[in-house]
């Protein structure tokens, strides 16, 4: 359920974009991110912080793209997304010896100190990956193909990178004896 939640702004914007163009999707899509933080903040009085900063991010280059009119800064938007995960990531482990992953996870999972490095490190790469490839489709295919890989591209590439971390750290899973 929380995956739907989170995903619920692009497919907003998917469907916004399909029936009214990229200007309206924008626009819904940054009033979606508003929605989700004032319902999370409605029921728990805290959101995470990696949803901060995806509406700063919407609202910035979602913004710029309805003040000009111009859809590149709206498919710059995942990109810096993801780098900013990606680099904040990489300087929290290597600038200050915190592994923010081990820190989201460890209460789920006991992993050696060099699984969670390697887990770390294959975060970092996949969301610098995915910045990437988003540019090369937002620059180099038409704005309906963007906005298809946005949605299913995007999300389908994160569920098979956690399926595929999954399986690897299935090992270190420890079934509970029965008693």
């Amino acid at each position: 359920m929380k995956f739907l939640f989170d995903i619920f702004p692009v497919v907003l914007f998917f469907v916004a974009f399909k029936f009214y163009g990229i200007y309206v999707a924008t626009a819904v899509a940054m009033a979606a991110t508003f929605l989700q933080i004032g319902w999370l903040w409605m029921r728990r009085r805290k959101v995470e912080n990696m949803l901060w900063v995806s509406l700063a991010v919407i609202v910035v280059f979602g913004g710029a793209t309805l003040v000009l009119q111009d859809e590149t800064f709206i498919k710059w938007k995942p990109t810096v997304l993801y780098w900013l995960f990606s680099v904040t990531l990489a300087v929290a482990g290597l600038g200050f010896r915190k592994n923010l992953i081990r820190a989201m996870m460890e209460a789920q999972i006991a992993l050696p100190d060099m699984v969670w490095t390697r887990l770390l490190a294959s975060w970092v790469g996949f969301f610098a990956v995915m910045g990437a490839l988003n540019l090369i489709v937002a620059f180099n295919f038409s704005t309906d193909t963007w906005v298809n890989f946005k949605l299913f591209g995007g999300i389908g590439l994160m569920v098979a990178f956690v399926l595929l971390q999954g399986l690897l750290l299935a090992r270190y899973v420890e079934e509970k004896k029965a008693e």
